[in-house]
């Protein structure tokens, strides 16, 4: 399985991705810029976090006009894996693969702590290693990441088993039924504003996020 970790100008979360993928899963990653025109040969992609271009107009919404951007969506519609964390969930739902949109956190503040998530969904291939309602410890650090869809598109979200992850006891932005994470209807395409990838060994504080990457990884194997 070879996985493309996009680099747009502002990712800065693009290592913590590649270092979790390479040094503590040992998978096959690669850095592929924002230029890049097709993603021939990959078998995955992430957008990772950051501020792509410092987040102007509104977070992703530069990002989505992105040379790359194209072969993402050639990639999803041929079902391949598609993860995008924070600002990757950003760019995911302006590119439209996503339903709904992120807005600026309620606080008006940027915000950055560890929070319990609970794992909605677990049938998808990015969290079948994790149990249904599983409570899960994963850091967040954005500024938009609260989530909003209107009530037709949230009922649909529910209906499809779409929302994948929630916030559990504590709402750090302010998003609708504390979504943290979704997915598209066919599960492989997933979005969430938590970073699993800073969760992948100990000495980071703890290790919830690598049944996502372990989870991932299998299905890229299997598929």
């Amino acid at each position: 399985m070879k996985i493309a970790v996009i680099v747009f100008p502002g990712s800065n979360c693009d290592i913590d991705m590649y270092e979790a993928l390479t040094t503590v899963c040992h998978a096959k990653a690669k850095y592929v810029s924002y230029k890049a025109t097709n993603l021939d040969g990959f078998d995955a992609v992430i957008l990772p976090g950051g501020f792509s271009y410092g987040d102007y107009l509104r977070a992703g919404a530069i990002a989505r006009f992105a040379p790359v951007i194209p072969a993402v969506k050639k990639m999803a519609e041929e079902g391949k894996l598609v993860l995008g964390v924070c600002n990757g969930f950003q760019i995911l739902t302006e590119m439209g693969l996503l339903p709904g949109a992120l807005k600026q956190n309620n606080s008006l503040q940027f915000v950055c702590e560890t929070v319990k998530l609970q794992v909605k969904n677990n049938q998808i291939p990015f969290t079948n290693e994790y149990k249904k309602n599983q409570v899960i410890d994963i850091p967040i650090a954005h500024g938009e990441g609260n989530y909003y869809a209107d009530e037709a598109t949230l009922a649909e979200l529910e209906q499809n088993n779409q929302i994948v992850f929630e916030y559990y006891q504590h709402n750090p932005n302010g998003s609708v039924k504390n979504i943290a994470g979704i997915c598209n209807k066919e599960g492989n395409v997933l979005g969430m504003m938590p970073h699993p990838e800073r969760a992948v060994e100990a000495i980071l504080g703890g290790t919830d996020g690598l049944p996502l990457f372990k989870s991932f990884l299998k299905a890229g194997v299997l598929a």
